[in-house]
Protein backbone atom coordinates (compact mmCIF):
# COMPACT_ATOMS: atom_id res chain seq x y z
CA UNK A 1 0.00 0.00 0.00
CA UNK A 2 1.47 3.43 -1.23
CA UNK A 3 1.31 6.32 1.50
CA UNK A 4 -0.11 9.22 -0.02
CA UNK A 5 1.53 12.59 1.13
CA UNK A 6 -0.75 14.83 2.84
CA UNK A 7 -0.05 17.69 0.33
CA UNK A 8 -1.36 15.11 -2.90
CA UNK A 9 -4.68 14.56 -0.49
CA UNK A 10 -5.06 18.02 0.12
CA UNK A 11 -4.52 19.14 -3.46
CA UNK A 12 -7.09 16.14 -4.41
CA UNK A 13 -9.16 17.05 -2.25
CA UNK A 14 -9.52 21.11 -3.26
CA UNK A 15 -9.61 19.74 -7.24
CA UNK A 16 -12.73 17.24 -6.94
CA UNK A 17 -14.45 20.26 -4.72
CA UNK A 18 -13.74 22.90 -7.39
CA UNK A 19 -15.39 20.49 -10.05
CA UNK A 20 -18.29 20.28 -7.78
CA UNK A 21 -18.94 23.80 -6.98
CA UNK A 22 -18.57 24.26 -10.28
CA UNK A 23 -21.51 22.10 -11.48
CA UNK A 24 -23.85 23.32 -8.43
CA UNK A 25 -23.30 26.69 -9.61
CA UNK A 26 -23.98 26.83 -13.12
CA UNK A 27 -27.36 26.79 -14.07
CA UNK A 28 -29.06 26.22 -17.62
CA UNK A 29 -31.16 30.00 -17.85
CA UNK A 30 -29.59 32.72 -18.80
CA UNK A 31 -30.56 36.10 -17.11
CA UNK A 32 -31.35 38.46 -19.40
CA UNK A 33 -32.19 42.10 -18.59
CA UNK A 34 -34.78 43.43 -20.52
CA UNK A 35 -36.35 46.16 -18.71
CA UNK A 36 -34.10 48.86 -17.91
CA UNK A 37 -34.88 52.05 -15.62
CA UNK A 38 -35.29 55.33 -17.45
CA UNK A 39 -36.25 58.87 -16.36
CA UNK A 40 -37.80 61.94 -17.80
CA UNK A 41 -35.81 64.84 -17.87
CA UNK A 42 -36.71 68.38 -19.01
CA UNK A 43 -35.45 71.66 -19.71
CA UNK A 44 -36.92 74.38 -16.90
CA UNK A 45 -40.13 75.10 -17.73
CA UNK A 46 -42.04 78.45 -17.13
CA UNK A 47 -44.36 78.73 -14.12
CA UNK A 48 -46.80 81.75 -15.34
CA UNK A 49 -49.13 81.54 -18.39
CA UNK A 50 -52.10 83.62 -19.29
CA UNK A 51 -54.90 82.33 -21.72
CA UNK A 52 -54.85 81.66 -24.82
CA UNK A 53 -50.55 81.69 -24.28
CA UNK A 54 -48.28 78.54 -25.18
CA UNK A 55 -45.56 76.65 -22.77
CA UNK A 56 -42.73 74.64 -24.36
CA UNK A 57 -41.42 71.56 -22.35
CA UNK A 58 -38.64 70.06 -24.11
CA UNK A 59 -38.16 66.93 -22.79
CA UNK A 60 -35.27 63.85 -23.01
CA UNK A 61 -36.27 60.58 -22.18
CA UNK A 62 -33.32 59.25 -20.47
CA UNK A 63 -32.39 55.68 -20.56
CA UNK A 64 -29.89 53.59 -18.35
CA UNK A 65 -29.80 50.68 -21.23
CA UNK A 66 -30.87 49.99 -24.11
CA UNK A 67 -32.68 46.97 -25.45
CA UNK A 68 -34.03 46.65 -29.04
CA UNK A 69 -37.80 45.43 -28.20
CA UNK A 70 -38.68 48.22 -25.67
CA UNK A 71 -41.87 50.45 -26.21
CA UNK A 72 -42.83 54.13 -24.70
CA UNK A 73 -46.56 54.95 -24.57
CA UNK A 74 -47.51 58.75 -23.17
CA UNK A 75 -50.39 60.49 -21.74
CA UNK A 76 -51.09 63.26 -19.70
CA UNK A 77 -54.17 64.34 -17.27
CA UNK A 78 -54.91 68.06 -15.42
CA UNK A 79 -56.02 68.02 -12.58
CA UNK A 80 -56.00 71.67 -12.24
CA UNK A 81 -57.67 74.32 -14.71
CA UNK A 82 -58.33 73.67 -18.61
CA UNK A 83 -55.89 73.92 -21.37
CA UNK A 84 -54.38 71.35 -24.60
CA UNK A 85 -51.41 69.67 -24.92
CA UNK A 86 -49.98 68.92 -28.09
CA UNK A 87 -46.82 66.65 -29.57
CA UNK A 88 -43.85 68.59 -31.67
CA UNK A 89 -45.28 67.05 -34.89
CA UNK A 90 -49.10 68.81 -33.79
CA UNK A 91 -50.51 65.94 -32.64
CA UNK A 92 -53.37 66.90 -29.96
CA UNK A 93 -53.73 64.50 -26.49
CA UNK A 94 -56.65 63.97 -25.17
CA UNK A 95 -56.08 63.38 -21.56
CA UNK A 96 -55.84 59.63 -20.27
CA UNK A 97 -55.48 58.43 -24.21
CA UNK A 98 -51.74 56.67 -24.28
CA UNK A 99 -49.69 57.82 -27.71
CA UNK A 100 -47.11 55.59 -29.47
CA UNK A 101 -43.73 57.62 -27.84
CA UNK A 102 -41.25 56.73 -30.93
CA UNK A 103 -38.55 58.98 -29.96
CA UNK A 104 -36.46 59.95 -26.80
CA UNK A 105 -35.81 64.01 -27.72
CA UNK A 106 -39.23 65.46 -28.32
CA UNK A 107 -41.42 68.72 -27.16
CA UNK A 108 -44.49 68.85 -25.48
CA UNK A 109 -46.75 72.43 -26.35
CA UNK A 110 -49.51 73.45 -23.68
CA UNK A 111 -51.67 76.01 -24.15
CA UNK A 112 -54.18 77.45 -21.50
CA UNK A 113 -58.03 77.93 -21.70
CA UNK A 114 -58.03 79.18 -18.35
CA UNK A 115 -56.92 81.65 -15.95
CA UNK A 116 -57.18 79.82 -12.89
CA UNK A 117 -54.00 77.59 -11.59
CA UNK A 118 -53.33 74.71 -13.80
CA UNK A 119 -51.32 71.58 -13.54
CA UNK A 120 -50.66 68.83 -16.12
CA UNK A 121 -49.32 65.51 -14.81
CA UNK A 122 -47.26 63.76 -17.75
CA UNK A 123 -46.79 60.01 -17.68
CA UNK A 124 -44.30 57.91 -19.99
CA UNK A 125 -44.55 53.92 -19.84
CA UNK A 126 -42.55 51.37 -21.10
CA UNK A 127 -43.99 47.95 -22.30
CA UNK A 128 -42.54 46.27 -19.25
CA UNK A 129 -45.10 47.85 -16.82
CA UNK A 130 -43.15 51.05 -15.60
CA UNK A 131 -43.76 54.17 -15.03
CA UNK A 132 -42.24 57.78 -14.61
CA UNK A 133 -44.02 61.02 -14.49
CA UNK A 134 -43.61 64.46 -13.95
CA UNK A 135 -45.77 67.66 -13.26
CA UNK A 136 -45.72 71.11 -15.03
CA UNK A 137 -47.93 73.72 -12.52
CA UNK A 138 -48.65 77.23 -14.23
CA UNK A 139 -50.21 80.17 -12.35
CA UNK A 140 -52.07 82.76 -14.29
CA UNK A 141 -50.32 86.10 -15.28
CA UNK A 142 -52.55 88.88 -14.73
CA UNK A 143 -52.11 91.84 -17.32
CA UNK A 144 -54.57 94.00 -15.88
CA UNK A 145 -52.16 95.58 -13.33
CA UNK A 146 -49.43 95.93 -16.40
CA UNK A 147 -51.29 97.56 -18.54
CA UNK A 148 -52.86 101.63 -18.15
CA UNK A 149 -55.48 103.32 -19.47
CA UNK A 150 -55.98 106.12 -21.38
CA UNK A 151 -58.80 109.03 -20.37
Amino acid sequence: MKKISIKKALALTVWVAAIVLMFVACEDELDVKQAYSYDLVTMPVQKQIIAGQTAEIRCTLVKEGDYSGVSFTIRYFQPDGKGELRMDDGMLFEPNDRYALDRTGFRLYYTSHSTDQQTIDVYIEDNFGQCVSKSFSFSNESTSGEEETEQ
